[in-house]
């Protein structure tokens, strides 16, 4: 087989080098990172098999946690440039996120959004009280980052 690819590659004037891959050493902080990122996902799993769900929050809390070493927060920039800011004021049509997964979903076709709301009250830190169509008001508060305009 070795001598085909030679005469192959001398009929077409290529070069052949042989090859080994190679991994460079490493300082340890991705390591040390991943064994962090590890330790936060075994506290909040209640068995093995769910890590992957809890994978993206695991992430939020090491990129924003402070660090002992330099007492700041590295990707909290990052983090912060990617969060949207959301006004809402009294009277606006808004749709809710659905939250929840119900017995009869429909998998990808399944509804993302209920909706329209009427804003019936905006707090400061981010929680919104909706009604209903005809006026009928929600019992809890909403968090803003689960409704978005609604434009009929």
């Amino acid at each position: 087989m070795e001598e085909v690819i030679d005469e192959l590659c001398a009929q077409f004037k290529i070069r052949h080098r042989n090859s080994t891959p190679y991994r460079p050493q490493m300082n340890g902080a991705v390591e040390a990172a991943n064994k962090n990122i590890k330790k936060i996902i075994e506290k909040m799993t209640v068995n093995y098999k769910d890590w992957h769900e809890i994978l993206p929050y695991a992430l939020l809390a090491y990129r924003t946690s402070i660090r002992t070493s330099t007492e700041a927060t590295p990707m909290a920039r990052a983090f912060n440039a990617r969060v949207r800011h959301r006004d809402f004021n009294p009277g606006d049509l808004v749709l809710r996120k659905v939250l929840h997964v119900t017995p009869d979903s429909r998998g990808k076709f399944s509804y993302k959004y209920d909706g329209p709301f009427v804003v019936k009250e905006v707090f400061s830190g981010g929680a919104v009280v909706l009604s209903d169509m005809d006026g009928t008001e929600n019992a809890l508060p909403v968090n803003a980052d689960a409704i978005k305009k609604y434009y009929p």
